[in-house]
């Protein structure tokens, strides 16, 4: 395939390219983004090679993403920021740059001059009414439901509750310090 061969981000996750890497396991990279908006501003990529969103298997979808949350994680506690944010995007019109689908992962800091900010639009009753029944109707066929009643199903079944261990306790007061 030429695209994944011409691929800044394939050329990263082959090594042939140097990065600074601080997440790797066999589906996902996250490395720290050479010209991010803030230091420790890092990227979560598929060693696949998919061009967008749409095109990542969902088993994979929700590797990246674990990874992304595992990476905010770290942030928060290493660098003492007071917020991430974690965006995609999704396409040349919303920014995208590079081929190859990426989750960013941006430490914030108050008045740190990252502008990701937007000026609303106020849909009429209408609009919102159009979008909402013609959005409804794609998602319907897209299996997502499916995935919701097999949860279902699942939930059915009485779990066994998890005791909670030191280190879950620990985490959970390092998240509440974490809040500003």
């Amino acid at each position: 395939m030429i695209a994944k061969e011409s691929c800044l981000l394939c050329q990263i996750a082959a090594n042939k390219i140097p990065s600074y890497k601080v997440y790797e396991d066999e589906l996902t990279l996250a490395v720290l983004d050479v010209n991010g908006a803030n230091p420790g501003h890092c990227f979560v990529i598929p060693k696949n090679h998919y061009p967008i969103i749409e095109q990542v298997p969902d088993e994979e979808l929700g590797n990246h993403f674990i990874v992304a949350n595992k990476i905010s994680s770290a942030i928060f506690e290493t660098l003492r920021v007071q917020g991430t944010n974690i965006f995609v995007r999704n396409g040349v019109p919303a920014g995208q740059q590079v081929a190859h689908f990426m989750i960013n992962v941006i430490p914030r800091k108050e008045n740190d001059n990252v502008n990701l900010q937007w000026k609303p639009r106020q849909l009429s009753e209408e609009e919102m009414s159009t979008v909402e029944l013609k959005l409804k109707e794609q998602v319907k066929g897209r299996g997502i439901q499916k995935t919701q009643k097999a949860k279902s199903a699942k939930s059915q079944e009485t779990p066994k509750p998890k005791p909670v261990t030191d280190d879950e306790d620990d985490y959970f007061m390092r998240q509440l310090r974490r809040i500003p």
